[in-house]
C-alpha cells in the first residue's frame, strides 16, 4: 500500500527568503518528496479548508474571526512573530484541513502524513510562536466529536515544548499529551503536558532515543489509542538555529522509526506532521523534513 500524503500550494505563504521563518521549506519539501520518487510513489491528495465549525472548537471564536478577517490584534500578531494578512490566514486554514484529511486518511489506511502542521505554540485564545492555528489540537477535537468514545495521543518531538496543544486539549480527558523537548528553548513559561520530558542542552541521539523508548513504553501502559497525532519536528537536529539539542540525520530517522514503529506494531493509526526546523540551509531542512516521509513509507 502507499502512503497518503498531504500537501498544497497555500501551505507556503511566499515570506522573502531573509525571514527569520523559513516559509521556503514546505514547497522545498514537495520538491524533494518528487525528486526522491516518493510522491510519485505515494497517493498525493490538497486539502480542502477548515471548516469554521472545528477552528472554533479548538479556539476562541473571537480569536478564529480575527484571523479570517486580517484583524489580529498587532500585540498578538508580535507573538505569533509575523503579521497575519491573507495569504497567512489562509495558510493556517489550509493546514488545519490538511491535518484534518492527514487523520481521516490515518484512520482508513493506517498512517498519513500532512507536509506542514505542527503548529504547537497556538494556544485557546491567541497565536503565537510562529503558529496561527493549532492543526493538531484542531484536527484532534474534530475526530472526537465525531467519535466520542475516541482516545486521542499527541507525541510531540518538537524541540520545543507543546503549550498551545497542552493549552486546548489539557480539558479534554479523551485527548493526552506528550512532550519531549529541550529544557531551556521556548517557551520560556510553559503549560503542563500530561507528559513532560525536558532534556539538557546537548542531548544527542543515544541519550534521546534513551528517553523515547521509556516514554513510548509508558504511554502503552495507558491504555489503548485510536490515533496517534505524531509532530516530527527537525528541529532538535545539531545543526537547528533555534535547537539546542544535537541530534543527527540518522538520530532524526531512528527517532521516526521509533514511533511509527512502536504504533504501527500496535495497530494504532498515526498522523504525522513535520513541525518545527529552523535552518536557513532550506534544502537542507526540507531534506531532514522528509524523513518523516521516507520512514513513514516502509508502514504504509
Amino acid at each position: 500500500m502507499s502512503l497518503h500524503i498531504v500537501s498544497h500550494p497555500d501551505y507556503d505563504a511566499n515570506f522573502p527568503a531573509d525571514h527569520r521563518f523559513p516559509m521556503g521549506k514546505y514547497r522545498a519539501l514537495v520538491e524533494r518528496l518528487e525528486a526522491t520518487g516518493l510522491l510519485a510513489r505515494s497517493v498525493h491528495v490538497e486539502p480542502p479548508f477548515a471548516e469554521m465549525t472545528a477552528l472554533k472548537r479548538a479556539h476562541d471564536p473571537s480569536y478564529v474571526d480575527q484571523v479570517m478577517a486580517y484583524q489580529v490584534p498587532e500585540r498578538i500578531e508580535r507573538e505569533i512573530g509575523f503579521p497575519v494578512g491573507e495569504r497567512v490566514s489562509r495558510r493556517a486554514r489550509r493546514a488545519a484541513g490538511g491535518t484534518m484529511l492527514a487523520a481521516r486518511l490515518a484512520l482508513a489506511h493506517g498512517i498519513a502524513c500532512n507536509a506542514a502542521g505542527g503548529s504547537h505554540h497556538a494556544r485557546h485564545a491567541h497565536g503565537a510562536g510562529f503558529c496561527t492555528l493549532n492543526d493538531v489540537a484542531i484536527a484532534a477535537l474534530d475526530l472526537l466529536a465525531e467519535r466520542p468514545a475516541a482516545r486521542v495521543l499527541v507525541v510531540d518531538l518538537d524541540v520545543h515544548q507543546g503549550d498551545g496543544t497542552a493549552d486546548i486539549l489539557g480539558r479534554e480527558p479523551r485527548a493526552f499529551t506528550f512532550s519531549m523537548h529541550a529544557e531551556k528553548n521556548y517557551p520560556v513559561r510553559k503549560v503542563a503536558s500530561d507528559l513532560d520530558i525536558a532534556l539538557p542542552d546537548g542531548t544527542g541521539d543515544a541519550q534521546y532515543t534513551q528517553h523515547l523508548s521509556s516514554a513510548l513504553s509508558l504511554l502503552s501502559q495507558k491504555g489503548r489509542w485510536d490515533i496517534v497525532f505524531y509532530n516530527a519536528g527537525v528541529d532538535p537536529h545539531v545543526e537547528d538555529r533555534l535547537g539546542r539539542l544535537a541530534l543527527s540525520d540518522e538520530g532524526l530517522r531512528a527517532r521516526d522509526r521509533m514511533v511509527i514503529g512502536h504504533f504501527r506494531a500496535l495497530g494504532v493509526p498515526v498522523c504525522g506532521v513535520i513541525g518545527g526546523g529552523y535552518s536557513r540551509d532550506i534544502a537542507a531542512l526540507a531534506a531532514r523534513h522528509s524523513i518523516l516521509f521516507e520512514v513513514a513509507s516502509e508502514f504504509a
